[in-house]
């Protein structure tokens, strides 16, 4: 039974644990030669003849399903699946399965790595410092802020925690809020407009859909409050980039941090010149709990649907 693997921090030689599970489910494993996230047409030739796939961040388009003759799943290695057409799998009678949750902590932790970095203005003292240099930088402190996190799924919880232990108070947009956990946090549900209008930090979690695509555009932030500070560690193209440039050029947005970008790479974007822009390569689920956790939770999805048997994870 033939299995393609690509996500890039799930190779041999990294000595991921799940890997010697998927082994003795089957020896027949492809890898990903390319060392990123894969393309429609880098995807098709390497998934000739498979029954299983084990993705990354890559481009699971309906061109890419239609090709895969042989393939019965699809398990993320990861909790999004915006990037699977999931109608085209559905046709075609291919699982999708996913790994929520187990990334949370990790994520959430890089959001607030994010956050104080712009608040302390770190990778530039730090840059400075080493050059010699003995600057004299006049940052913010986060006790006391308003958050608002929009998404109160399993990151936008973690996300919470790590605000209410900076003593901040902690607003949340979810179209459908656990209002019973909310109180019981400390959290206020609130509307998306109340947060945007309220809130010194904007921190999302949230898929990326249709409806949530540049959810933060340019008249989004024209009502912000002046030094607000974006934090975007899920899907890039929740953020209009070309209209927070101009915001944060003008002055009027304090900072963005960014693990996620319209296009991966992003190459040489304009927001790459600013010092109050901090960006991370999509690397929010990089640690070593979280690899771990996803790579044996994405195997087990997979063997699970290859030997038929129950699986909790699927999402199509």
């Amino acid at each position: 039974m033939k299995v393609l693997v690509t996500p890039t921090s799930f190779k041999p030689e990294k000595g991921v644990p799940a890997l010697d599970l998927l082994r003795s489910f089957t020896g027949d494993l492809v890898f990903n030669p390319h060392g990123k996230p894969l393309t429609e047409d880098e995807l098709i030739p390497l998934l000739a003849g498979c029954e299983g796939y084990i993705a990354g961040l890559d481009f699971i388009t309906k061109k890419v399903i239609d090709s895969a003759s042989m393939l019965k799943v699809i398990s993320r290695y990861g909790a999004g699946v915006d990037r699977v057409d999931l109608q085209a799998a559905k046709e075609k009678g291919i699982a999708v399965c996913n790994t929520p949750g187990v990334n949370a902590n990790a994520v959430a932790d890089l959001a607030f790595a994010l956050l104080l970095c712009i608040a302390r203005r770190i990778p530039l003292l730090d840059k400075e410092t080493k050059n010699g240099e003995w600057l004299r930088s006049t940052g913010f402190e986060l006790f006391g802020k308003t958050i608002g996190i929009l998404g109160l799924g399993a990151i936008g919880k973690a996300a919470a925690k790590r605000a209410s232990g900076f003593s901040m108070k902690v607003m949340a947009y979810d179209p459908f809020i656990d209002r019973e956990y909310a109180a019981a946090n400390g959290i206020i549900a609130a509307s998306f407009e109340e947060i945007i209008k309220e809130a010194d930090i904007v921190s999302l979690h949230l898929p990326l859909t249709d409806e949530t695509r540049n959810i933060i555009n340019s008249d989004v932030m024209k009502i912000m409050k002046k030094g607000a500070v974006i934090i975007n560690t899920a899907r890039g193209g929740l953020i209009d980039e070309n209209a927070a440039y101009e915001r944060l050029t003008s002055g009027y947005l304090g900072g963005l941090g960014l693990d996620a970008f319209e296009a991966e790479p992003p190459g040489s974007s304009p927001l790459f010149t600013l010092d109050n822009v901090i960006a991370t390569p999509h690397t929010g689920a990089h640690t070593k709990e979280a690899t771990a956790a996803m790579a044996e939770m994405s195997v087990r999805n997979l063997i699970d649907v290859l030997s038929g048997n129950n699986c909790p994870n699927i999402v199509n």
